[in-house]
């Protein structure tokens, strides 16, 4: 067993709050003497992204277990201190029951289950969703300056190799079945290989038509841990001692947490070849195995009857106007619209966030919202938002490589006549309530809610992500990477392909700056309409940052239903309705052989033609598990698709019919 409490032993009642100010210190990069004990950890610079962290912090120094609801941003270190102390002397409201031990696996090589997003993106990689892709990928290159050409291949190449010794998942594999494993160290292909294009000499026109075809063939075909590594890495050598480090990271292995860790470990071990990084007490592995009993907990079981009783009363996605169908559409890569905030300008706006307890999360949550209800026609939406989600059951969890991430549904309500910062507020209590119950992932919960609609459409195709303040609460990047020289993010590329997902907007830092991404199908949409809503949104931005947008009421729409409009396809109001199953016993040998494979899958008896897998507790990686027996069994294959889309014994038997006469 590794335990989840250090051995160190908590300090009396006068130091914990120097204990705490010193936490504090190093997260927001400020004095600890400067921490006033009523100064709240918002208003000093933290946020939900440096929360986590802290709770991971306190756990380590002070043998203190907080959960995540604990440490809100709003809390004062003062506060704390009293809440450290409380759980000490066990006088404290008890802790929600998490699994607060890791168990060590025994065979770190053996095969365990993938967690609900990764087999979204599974699903998706199976052409199971509309708006699917072959990879579920992030792409992105970084300059790199004062390179010795000589060395910085050999340097990378052995960072690597040193890497994928210390970060198993690196190593990580995902089988047809849909579990995930690692290979071993000296497995042949286990460790990712650096491609090299040496353009030092090269002509202009040869660099930058390499740079194209590098670029387009990365972001296209993103790297697949069913069939090799889940990372894609070339480094292209350029004159002038410069070159491009090019990195394409799966979404099934790589959250964005462990973009940043991967790229900040990969040069710290790049600029020393005698560098050794501080071993990790878990892995990836062994936070999977302890969440798997986070059901069968007291707060897992509230968690989910607290999401379950709200799902009736959720509202429709923001019906945006549609070019096409999204079933119709085969996107190969996402469309991209970019801005910055200048340095000054998210220094101000992070500042007129602290004087309202706010976070810039939360306020950009509200922009989008206002943004997109004037585009939709209408103000209660459902949003989907991505979360890092990385409990802190154990002091390495944010050390460690993986795919921790999880989504969680936000329903906004805009109400009318509200000034901007009380909509703001309004949605940082909407994410700090629907955060403090997130033992059940947003992929669970939207497939309940699509199992209740009966639908077969992605319950949240709009996504809101923020990923501010994550490199604070990472560490950042070492200035210098030896051989590879500096970073430069000042010409930063990227591309991102996540299924299921029409529009996304995200937020995050770079260079002290703060840019506005969205990342959606062009397909669907008029890009006039894209333009207008994306610059609003970076308007509003700047109104934020200057001040005066706070105290202004934003026009919103009447609460008129666009669905009875008629004139276009709108998100959210698409025909998402299943086929009527036809009712009886089963019928005929073909019926009878999916009902007992069905039986065998879902441990439950299949007697009705009309039975719905889904209704029976399946979902969608069975389903592909389901696909793969039937085509060694019967020799049909069927597609994902066609399977969610008629999910009964009747209609699959008819389909495996139909492939037999042909």
């Amino acid at each position: 067993m590794t335990s989840s409490a250090p051995s160190t032993q908590v300090p009396g009642a006068a130091s914990v709050e120097a204990v705490l100010a010193e936490i504090w210190g190093e997260l927001l990069d400020i004095p600890p003497a400067s921490v006033s004990p009523d100064a709240s950890f918002l208003r000093l610079g933290g946020d939900s992204v440096l929360s986590v962290r802290m709770a991971a912090m306190v756990r380590n120094r002070l043998s203190v277990v907080l959960a995540l609801s604990d440490v809100t941003v709003e809390i004062t270190l003062r506060e704390l201190a009293e809440l450290v102390r409380r759980r000490t002397s066990g006088t404290a409201d008890a802790v929600r029951d998490l699994p607060v031990a890791i168990e060590r696996r025994a065979d770190t090589s053996a095969p365990f289950p993938l967690m609900p997003l990764q087999q979204g993106y599974f699903v998706g990689q199976h052409g199971g969703w509309e708006l699917s892709y072959e990879s579920a990928h992030f792409y992105g290159d970084v300059g790199l300056t004062g390179v010795d050409g000589e060395e910085a291949v050999d340097a990378l190449v052995d960072a690597l190799q040193r890497l994928a010794e210390h970060q198993p998942m690196l190593r990580a594999r995902i089988a047809p079945d849909g579990r995930q494993y690692v290979l071993p160290l000296d497995d042949p292909g286990a460790v990712p290989e650096l491609r090299v294009y040496d353009l030092r000499t090269a002509p202009p026109e040869e660099v930058a038509a390499t740079l194209e075809r590098v670029r387009s063939e990365m972001a296209t075909t993103g790297p697949n841990p069913v069939h090799g590594p889940g990372l894609d890495i070339r480094l292209t050598l350029l004159p002038g001692d410069r070159a491009r480090l090019h990195t394409a990271m799966s979404l099934l292995v790589f959250d964005g947490w462990s973009s940043t860790v991967l790229t900040r470990e990969l040069l710290t071990l790049s600029s020393d070849w005698n560098a050794v990084l501080r071993p990790l007490e878990i892995d990836f592995g062994d936070y999977v195995h302890a969440l798997a009993r986070l059901p069968r907990t007291e707060a897992g079981t509230a968690d989910r009857d607290w999401w379950w009783s709200r799902l009736d009363a959720l509202p429709a996605p923001p019906a945006l106007p549609l070019l096409a169908d999204p079933k119709e559409v085969r996107p190969t890569l996402m469309g991209l619209r970019e801005e910055h905030l200048s340095a000054a300008r998210w220094t101000a706006l992070r500042r007129q966030c602290a004087e309202r307890d706010l976070t810039p999360s939360a306020a950009m949550l509200a922009a989008f919202a206002v943004v997109l209800a004037q585009w939709a026609g209408h103000r209660d939406l459902l949003l989907n938002s991505l979360q890092l989600n990385r409990l802190p059951l154990h002091p390495d969890v944010h050390r460690v490589l993986g795919a921790f991430a999880s989504t969680m549904l936000l329903p906004i309500e805009l109400r009318p006549g509200s000034t901007f910062a009380e909509l703001a507020a309004d949605a940082q209590r909407v994410l700090r309530e629907h955060a403090a119950h997130n033992l059940v992932s947003g992929v669970e919960v939207s497939r309940e809610l699509a199992r209740r609609r009966g639908s077969t459409r992605p319950a949240g195709p709009v996504v809101f992500q923020s990923t501010l303040g994550m490199d604070a609460a990472v560490g950042g990047h070492p200035a210098s990477a030896g051989p590879l020289g500096a970073v430069s993010f000042d010409d930063f590329y990227h591309q991102l392909r996540t299924p299921q997902v029409a529009l996304e907007a995200r937020v995050y830092e770079l260079n002290d700056e703060m840019a506005i991404v969205f990342s959606l199908v062009d397909e669907l949409f008029d890009p006039a309409e894209v333009d207008a809503a994306f610059h609003g949104l970076v308007r509003l931005a700047e109104e934020l940052a200057d001040g005066p947008g706070w105290d202004r009421v934003p026009e919103l729409p009447e609460p008129a239903s666009p669905a009875d409009d008629g004139a276009r396809l709108r998100l959210g109001r698409l025909d998402a309705a299943r086929p009527a199953a036809d009712a009886g016993p089963l019928r005929g040998e073909a019926e009878r052989r999916v009902a007992a494979i069905w039986e065998d899958v879902l441990d439950v008896p299949v007697l009705e033609r009309g039975a719905d897998f889904f209704a029976l507790g399946g979902d969608s990686l069975l389903a592909v598990r389901v696909l793969a027996r039937l085509a060694r069994e019967a020799g049909v294959s069927l597609t994902v698709r066609d399977f969610l889309d008629a999910p009964t014994v009747a209609a699959v038997a008819a389909s495996i019919a139909d492939r037999e006469s042909r």
